[in-house]
């Protein structure tokens, strides 16, 4: 989690450069949210406003804001905001994008924006892959890993829910399965949730700090975890789902590993929020 600074907490030096590019800023306006930028506010110039987040070069997660910059431009603009500048000055690395009007998903039952979310993965599952500087893709699979490992190496935590310290043994062995089945060369977002859309007449995709390659089916079966957070039984956000055809193809184990291992990645460091219990009551549903 990082602190949250204000556009007057800049130093001057950032903040000047800022102005040669876009003009005097005449208001800033926090927005709410997101957990990885240290700044993060709509601009406000006689031109209009301008979306700029941003991060300290030092931050050790200053690594996802380039992730951003690598991604930008391969999304097509009816899927993501532009980047329209990008710099690092007075020790911060700030992105300008393209403002959008909107809001965020509603994605519980019967939402009239969940054909619009429906529309906006299957525009991600058809996007460019970037190219990384190292030439070596950003595997799902790898950092998912890497994830389950660190996992396993703390204790039991006492908020630990106790279905999933009685079923601790076979969730282990189910999310040990998961990484092997996420390998693909599809671009996905991996971290798809409400505040991760902006509706209007069409749904577009914002926070792209976690872009992987992998399998097609990844991102269909995030967001089941999030339609059950907002509402909906297992088995239709697992329906709502099925209209990928990747989500549909992909083999039954997969679909139970990846919920095993969402229990097992946030249960820990998330206990009690609703994303986890929704990880928890699909494993549940689908290990019955």
């Amino acid at each position: 989690m990082t602190v949250r600074r204000a556009w007057d907490d800049l130093p001057g030096a950032a903040r000047q450069e800022v102005e040669r590019t876009i003009g005097t800023v005449v208001k800033a306006v926090s927005t709410p949210g997101g957990r990885n930028s240290e700044l993060s506010e709509t601009l406000w110039t006689d031109s209009g406003p301008v979306f700029c987040k941003g991060i300290s070069t030092e931050s050790p997660i200053s690594y996802m804001h380039r992730n951003e910059i690598a991604v930008s431009p391969y999304l097509p603009a009816d899927l993501a905001p532009r980047l329209r500048w990008h710099f690092e000055v007075g020790g911060w690395l700030l992105l300008g994008f393209e403002h959008l009007l909107g809001r965020h998903a509603d994605l519980t039952p019967d939402s009239s924006d969940l054909p619009l979310v429906a529309d906006a993965v299957t525009r991600i599952g058809v996007a460019t892959v970037p190219r990384t500087a190292t030439g070596e893709p950003r595997r799902i699979s790898d950092q998912w890993s890497r994830a389950l490992k660190r996992e396993r190496e703390f204790p039991t935590a006492p908020s630990t829910d106790p279905w999933t310290v009685e079923h601790a043994s076979l969730l282990t062995e189910l999310a040990d399965l998961a990484p092997s089945f996420m390998e693909g060369s599809v671009l996905i977002h991996s971290d798809l949730n409400p505040t991760n859309f902006v509706v209007s007449d069409r749904a577009k995709v914002v926070d792209w700090a976690w872009w992987q390659t992998g399998a097609a089916w990844f991102d269909p079966a995030y967001l089941v975890i999030r339609l059950i957070a907002e509402g909906h039984d297992p088995q239709s956000a697992e329906k709502w789902a099925q209209q990928f055809e990747a989500f549909t193809a992909a083999p039954p184990e997969a679909i139970t590993a990846f919920a095993a291992s969402a229990v097992r990645l946030w249960e820990r460091r998330f206990a009690h929020t609703a994303a986890t219990e929704a990880a928890r009551r699909w494993a549940q549903y689908r290990t019955s």
